[in-house]
Order: structure tokens, then C-alpha cells, then sequence
């Protein structure tokens, strides 16, 4: 696999990876989406978030708005909702404005917390991309929740970049081999806009029959 960059992989998909490597293979491999509600609250989100190349200055703050960012190193790319480049003495410079500036991503999500770290890892892979294209060290970034309407901080640590590079290397490897692999279901299948294509029933061998029997039957 090359390093063009009609080979590089989407920074969102990490978040499907982690959800359910089915429905990121079945929507980044083989192109195929549908809409449910919860995609659509997740876009009306986005979109407020996401208006490319908009800067605003504040005091003290910079915020840039759907800033396009990619590695090259892990061969992925994707916009972050919201940049703030924070006024700091060790920052980096930046074209067109004056002083030195230290970058923070800032990703917006539809729900609230969730127990696991999918969120994380998308932060994280921003700021890895951030650091590559700036030449910088991002110590934090902030993800902001419009359920609860809070913004939470979230250290950049070893332990997440490894697991980033470890899952993107895993994401590279089907997509190189065009692979969409069967998964374990479970009660998340429910809230998974692609269930219709996905049919999670056929996953588990012994439920095929019986699948097969009742569509007959309707």
C-alpha cells in the first residue's frame, strides 16, 4: 500500500473500528450508510461545529473551525471540529497572526460520556496529526458533550497513542486486504444505523436456520 493520499484512511472511522469493525468496514470498505436518528442528531451537531477554515480571534485564543488534518506517518486524515491555538510563550508560531500559540483539539459528540474510549482515540489521533503537520507537543485536548452541554479535558497519554497506531495498523490491514469480518453480536446492534444491511442475526450460525424459516413463513 502506497502513501498517497487516495490511500489514507479516515480519522472519524477510528470511532466506528472501536463501536463495531463490521459497520466500519461495512461503511468505510464497501460504501454503504443508512440514516437513523441518531446519525442525524450527530450531523446537526457536526455542522454547527464544522465550518471550514472559519477563524476566530478571541483574547488570548485563536479558534479555527473544521480544520483539515492528516499524518502521514499513519496514513489517515479528517477535519477537527474546533482547534483553539491558546497564547503561550513556548508555543509555535502561525501564518498571519502574531505571537506564539500551543494548539488544543476540541472534538464535539452527539450523547455524553461513554465507558469506553473510542472518543479518546479520536482526540488522540487528532492531536497525533496535529503534532506530525504543527511540529509540536500536544499535552491535552477537551471533548464536548451536548447532552450534558460539558466539556470534559483529556490527557494525551503513551498508553493512547500506542493503542491509536495499534488500531490503525489493525484498520489498514482489512482495508488493504478489502476484508469486512464477521463480529460477535450483542444488544448494541439495536443502535447501529446499518443493521438492515449488516442483518446481525446471521452472525450467529445457529440462528440462520430459523432466520430463513420465519422469512418464509411472512
Amino acid at each position: 500500500m502506497g502513501f498517497e493520499e487516495e490511500h489514507f484512511l479516515m480519522l472519524s472511522g477510528i470511532q466506528h473500528f472501536q463501536f463495531c469493525k463490521r459497520q466500519w468496514a461495512l461503511i468505510h470498505i464497501e460504501q454503504q450508510w443508512e440514516e437513523n436518528v441518531l446519525t442525524i442528531q450527530g450531523h446537526h451537531l457536526h455542522k454547527k461545529a464544522d465550518q471550514p477554515f472559519l477563524r476566530e480571534k478571541r483574547k488570548g485564543k485563536l479558534i479555527v473551525r473544521g480544520m483539515p488534518v492528516q499524518s502521514r506517518k499513519m496514513r489517515v486524515n479528517g477535519i477537527c471540529d474546533v482547534v483553539e491555538f491558546i497564547e503561550d510563550d513556548e508555543g509555535i508560531g502561525l501564518h498571519g497572526s502574531e505571537g506564539l500559540y500551543q494548539p488544543y483539539p476540541v472534538e464535539y459528540k452527539r450523547g455524553k460520556p461513554k465507558s469506553g474510549d473510542p472518543d479518546i482515540l479520536q482526540l488522540t489521533a487528532q492531536a497525533i496529526c496535529l503534532e506530525e503537520m504543527l511540529v509540536c507537543e500536544i499535552t491535552h485536548g477537551f471533548l464536548f458533550y451536548n447532552e450534558t452541554k460539558h466539556r470534559v479535558k483529556v490527557p494525551i497519554t503513551d498508553k493512547h497513542r500506542n493503542k491509536v497506531r495499534s488500531v490503525l495498523g489493525e484498520m489498514q490491514e482489512y482495508y488493504h486486504r478489502r476484508h469486512t469480518p464477521k463480529v460477535k453480536t450483542g444488544t448494541f446492534c439495536s443502535n447501529c444505523s446499518l443493521q438492515h444491511i449488516c442483518m446481525p442475526t446471521l452472525m450467529n450460525k445457529r440462528s440462520v436456520t430459523s432466520y430463513i424459516e420465519r422469512k418464509l413463513s411472512e
